[in-house]
């Protein structure tokens, strides 16, 4: 008898994906995430060992109906010993005795290194965070000279088998709105899939400002000027996906700020020091890490999660007076 419930908040929506942060450290000090002089790091003894991420990991896949973990950080891959705990994750079976679905977020820095290690680990999937396709504006915004190392990595992921690969890229008006047609031009060239993302306030610097978002609207029409497309119906994934009409491959975008897709959302969040979020956003943040550490039993961590699920909100408000920003950045939660 399989002994998995089904995990549903209070409106309805089913959560079958778990987002782990394995560090909140970052190689990288982009401009709408972190300060440029970096935060204060979490100190080791509080993040969560492996297999203190794997037993958490497993329960969710093994009692809830979760058949997705996707790992982000900070930057996932500064995590020492990384492959090692895609190996553990990828021991996890879905309800379909099928292998849990392993995916990464990263700014591809180090794939050159470790794309392999993390394909032959288990990985599934890759998605590569940049934002420019010029050296200097990517010194600008990331404060490092590594853009010809991330061209590498990308390189080196295609190489190594993770198809389709994504490229995340986070559209800000006067930072980067000129280069969205070079990016859908990018992507079809080198079988990629671009990911448009609206600009989020989760920045470091508490600079944002909705004026420099780049809407979904505006990033569509921007591509479809040169590029006809059509839309490809949507699923709880929180890219709307486009196909070229050619046949050239496809692109998405995530209009988190200006059409929110809260009401599909299907995900939840551990933080990498254990502590479970149910939105991007919210405002507060749910202990695990002491129930495991306590080794408190399997049933009692179930009905924890079961509880925190429950408090799930029906959606963020970024946009209207009641709005009220995370006091963590991007890095601090993990995406």
């Amino acid at each position: 008898m399989d002994p998995r419930k089904h995990l549903i908040d209070s409106y309805g929506r089913e959560i079958r994906d778990l987002r782990i942060s394995v560090t909140d450290r970052c190689n990288f000090r982009c401009t709408y995430c972190l300060p440029e002089e970096g935060i204060d790091w979490l100190p080791r003894s509080e993040l969560l060992t492996f297999e203190e991420i794997t037993a958490i990991s497993r329960i969710f896949v093994e009692r809830f109906y979760v058949d997705s973990i996707r790992l982000t950080g900070g930057e996932p891959t500064v995590r020492a010993q990384l492959p090692r705990l895609v190996s553990m994750l990828a021991t996890l079976k879905t309800h379909e005795g099928k292998k849990v679905n392993l995916s990464m977020t990263t700014n591809g820095v180090t794939l050159p290194l470790i794309a392999e290690p993390l394909r032959d680990a288990g990985l599934d999937r890759i998605n590569i965070s940049l934002d420019t396709l010029r050296a200097d504006r990517f010194l600008e915004i990331t404060k490092r000279p590594q853009f010809e190392r991330v061209l590498e990595g990308i390189e080196a992921a295609q190489a190594v088998g993770f198809h389709p690969l994504k490229l995340n890229v986070v559209a800000m008006k006067g930072i980067n709105d000129d280069e969205i047609v070079d990016f859908a031009t990018f992507g079809r060239d080198r079988g990629l899939q671009v990911r448009f993302i609206e600009f989020m306030p989760l920045d470091g610097a508490n600079a944002w400002d909705q004026a420099a978002v780049l809407s979904a609207d505006e990033i569509l029409a921007q591509v479809a000027c040169v590029y006809p497309v059509e839309p490809i119906p949507r699923t709880n994934a929180p890219a709307t996906t486009y196909r070229y009409r050619d046949g050239k491959g496809s692109f998405g975008i995530i209009p988190s700020v200006t059409k929110p897709f809260c009401g599909d959302c299907d995900r939840v969040r551990l933080s990498a020091e254990g502590k479970i979020r149910t939105c991007l956003f919210a405002l507060n943040e749910h202990d695990l890490r002491t129930l495991v550490r306590e080794k408190a039993t399997s049933a009692r961590i179930v009905a924890q999660i079961e509880t925190i699920i429950a408090t799930k909100w029906a959606g963020h408000s970024i946009g209207r007076v009641n709005f009220i920003r995370p006091q963590k950045s991007m890095s601090q939660i993990g995406g």
